[in-house]
């Protein structure tokens, strides 16, 4: 095998039909020169035959070439740019069949240009690299990618979850309590928790759990929330009972893994929200909300004490049920990190569904738009934290309108603190297209008490020069100012 995806059969049947072009032979031509049929000749170059010793030494001798040639890895120079492709660590690892693409399809489209499709690949290789967006980070962008491809509802998981949770009576009140979920672990699967192990370890305080396979534990760092191990515990459970072995030990990961195993660490995820938060009593609760005709941002934050859950979790888990069962598909949710250096907030998840909103993380380090309800509730939260030395979540709500254009979302907010990180505040938002089909769906969204303010992407690339929040100038639409300058003046040059 060259790869997971591909292997000799594939290079061999390529070299047979660049070497049957070159000598401008047919199916039949060649069929007539081997006595091999034209359907075994087609299923040979389309790598899904490999043919035995006689007749291979058939086909090099019709091709004018050595047997030893027909079956290396040696490959002519047109070939070359397809090779280096097929063994690139991208073709290695990224599962194709997962995002319905047949291997033999791709290596049909890279032999018709490979020069051009080897430049292609390389280009964005080379960008990532300038953007230093490193392999992992690839393939988390790949995750997210299809997330959105199936509008990040997964009905095979939430029948697991249905399923499991019926085996297990215990399961179906809620919240979900640890000592459930600790029981299933230790009974059914044999693993027991530890809770000692990881603080021995300095240079281990940032990871929240850690899968000891050999004892079979699941070691837990200290400071975690009930709602944090309830759903390692739940994530844990996944991996058993789906059979899921290629899986990170470690929660965050922290190595560079392969694409199949950053999916499977995100179905595990999935499957322990949905454990918690089961999707018909989601639904019941989103109804709930949605025919209120005033905002109450304590209703959000009872929510977080009715599954026992984090607030990110709980707007993750809407982030499943509100497209597919409420038809609300034009959404995003966003994760921001912030410190007491009020400069700088990262950008840390992204989902986009059906449309391409802003904003969207980048290399630049540019500054976000302080505008914006989530990076407005991280300050809030860390002022009030240094205070009043606590620990509280806040939830709020935003009409973001995008200077500059007639798009309007309503954004629903919460900010809570880092416990694994206290110098870190975390919030997350679901932002809602506006349209006349929102409107039906959710009353509350004409409620005055929605402060409505103008937003933008980062302060680099905003025009609206009345901005009170403005930490940053302009710089990039001043170049592009400057670049639509330059090309008038071109165009009004007169010829001589």
């Amino acid at each position: 095998m060259v790869n997971g995806n591909f292997s000799l059969k594939h290079i061999f049947g390529l070299k047979v039909r660049d070497l049957r072009a070159d000598k401008d032979l047919s199916f039949q031509e060649l069929s007539e020169k081997t006595g091999l049929s034209v359907s075994y000749l087609s299923e040979i170059e389309k790598g899904k035959k490999y043919p035995k010793g006689d007749k291979i030494l058939s086909l090099a001798e019709a091709l004018g070439v050595s047997y030893d040639y027909l079956v290396s890895l040696k490959v002519s120079r047109k070939l070359e740019p397809i090779i280096n492709l097929l063994q690139s660590d991208f073709f290695k690892e990224f599962p194709l069949e997962t995002f319905g693409l047949d291997p033999q399809k791709i290596i049909e489209l890279l032999s018709q240009a490979p020069e051009k499709i080897n430049a292609f690949i390389t280009s964005i290789i080379t960008m990532a690299r300038n953007y230093e967006m490193r392999g992992e980070h690839f393939y988390f962008a790949a995750l997210r990618s299809y997330q959105e491809l199936h509008d990040n509802y997964f009905p095979e998981l939430e029948e697991a979850v249905n399923k499991f949770r019926k085996e297990h009576g215990g399961l179906l009140e809620v919240p979900v309590t640890v000592n459930a979920l600790k029981d299933i672990l230790q009974n059914k699967y044999g693993i027991k928790l530890d809770r000692g192990r990881l603080i021995k370890h300095e240079a281990l305080r940032d990871l929240r759990s850690y899968f000891h396979q050999k004892d079979s534990k699941l070691l837990f760092n200290s400071g975690l929330t009930r709602a944090q191990e309830c759903f390692l515990l739940g994530r844990e459970i996944a991996f058993q009972y789906l059979g899921i072995e290629d899986r990170p030990p470690e929660t965050p990961p922290q190595r560079a893994y392969r694409f199949e195993t950053i999916l499977n660490n995100y179905k595990a995820s999935y499957f322990s929200a949905a454990l918690m938060m089961p999707e018909s009593e989601v639904i019941k609760d989103i109804r709930k909300v949605a025919r209120s005709v005033k905002w109450n941002k304590n209703t959000m934050v009872s929510f977080i004490d009715r599954y026992r859950a984090t607030p990110e979790m709980l707007m993750q888990r809407m982030t499943n049920i509100l497209p597919r069962r409420f038809g609300m598909k034009n959404l995003f949710f966003l994760r921001f990190v912030g410190t007491d250096n009020f400069s700088f907030y990262d950008l840390t998840k992204e989902l986009h569904l059906a449309r391409i909103h802003n904003p969207h993380g980048n290399g630049l380090n540019e500054h976000y738009c302080r505008r914006w309800l989530a990076i407005r509730m991280i300050k809030q939260l860390r002022s009030t934290s240094r205070i009043n030395r606590t620990n509280q979540i806040l939830a709020g709500a935003q009409i973001s309108k995008y200077f500059g254009t007639d798009d309007d979302y309503l954004c629903l907010s919460m900010a809570f603190p880092n416990v694994s990180n206290p110098v870190e505040s975390i919030s997350v938002t679901i932002g809602f297209y506006i349209d006349n089909n929102l409107r039906k769906l959710i009353r509350f969204i004409d409620d005055p008490s929605i402060k409505s303010r103008i937003v933008n992407t980062t302060c680099e690339r905003c025009a609206w020069t009345d901005c009170e929040d403005r930490i940053a100038p302009p710089v990039q639409v001043e170049k592009e100012r400057t670049r639509q300058e330059i090309m008038q003046a071109m165009e009004s040059i007169d010829p001589e």
